[in-house]
């Protein structure tokens, strides 16, 4: 009787650190994984309407976060900004990129390091020259 109390009792805390096991390997239960997505994209709808910017603009920079949610948080602040008579606040900051997308450095911008290499070395003959010149007098 007490070894099936204590196999009971050791067996309901192993169950319940699996949600603590399952969170520090980084395995996400699909109904909680939905729902931060929801409030994320609640939220950055949210922030694009503030901001001024268009929809198709917050679908277009925040493609991993679904549309529905986004809609949903533009067309809340849309309503509290109408019926509070809130102007829309310019964005200072450009807008973030993707996760998984990095800038390609276009060929042009290579180029100018390159000349400036190539302007280095004369540079350094004049100094050169003026610490022989100054050395001289």
């Amino acid at each position: 009787m007490l070894n099936r109390a204590f196999l009971l009792a050791f067996a309901l805390l192993a169950l319940t650190g699996c949600d603590q096991v399952a969170g520090k390997l980084g395995l996400e239960n699909p109904a909680q994984k939905e729902a931060k997505n929801d409030a994320e994209g609640r939220a950055v709808g949210s922030a694009c309407r503030h901001s001024g910017r268009a929809i198709e603009d917050c679908y277009a920079i925040y493609g991993w976060l679904p549309k529905s949610s986004i809609y949903a948080g533009w067309r809340e602040m849309d309503e509290y900004m109408r019926d509070n008579k809130l102007e829309t606040i310019a964005p200072q900051l450009p807008p973030p990129e993707p996760p998984g997308t990095k800038k390609k450095r276009p060929a042009a911008a290579t180029e100018p390091a390159a000349e400036t290499t190539k302007e280095a070395p004369p540079a350094a003959e004049d100094k050169n020259e003026a610490r022989s010149e100054g050395g001289k007098h």
